[in-house]
């Protein structure tokens, strides 16, 4: 299983998981079965509010789940409809958070609790 958590600065898997999805600078790419981390940036970090693109924001990279502090409703459902599921980070490293990822302690994102601006309060 391949996990995206989006982070402001690259510090491997002491990365703390950015807040929102579309304008994190960096994506890291976690494999949990190789345990090896991956680093992309943004490839749609300037879109206009409410149109981010996803699947090219991860540059063609394939993965399973999104962990992350908040994204907005398009970006949820495009990534949703793609079978890709979306969990609520904790403010921890990444480390802890793939650690709360097996555990299953990680509530999932829907609809309901996404986010409907940039600079909503997660």
């Amino acid at each position: 299983m391949k996990v995206c958590i989006p982070a402001q600065e690259n510090k491997g898997v002491d990365s703390i998981a950015y807040n929102h999805f579309g304008s994190a600078p960096f994506f890291l790419i976690y494999d949990l079965e190789k345990e090896e981390i991956k680093v992309i940036e943004n490839g749609d970090l300037n879109h206009a509010h409410g149109m981010c693109q996803p699947l090219k924001a991860l540059r063609g990279e394939s993965v399973d789940a999104i962990l992350v502090g908040g994204i907005g409703a398009g970006a949820l459902m495009k990534l949703n409809n793609q079978g890709i599921k979306v969990y609520k980070v904790t403010e921890e490293t990444v480390l802890k958070n793939i650690e709360l990822l097996k555990r299953n302690e990680l509530a999932e994102f829907s609809i309901e609790n996404s986010c409907n601006h940039h600079n909503c309060a997660h």
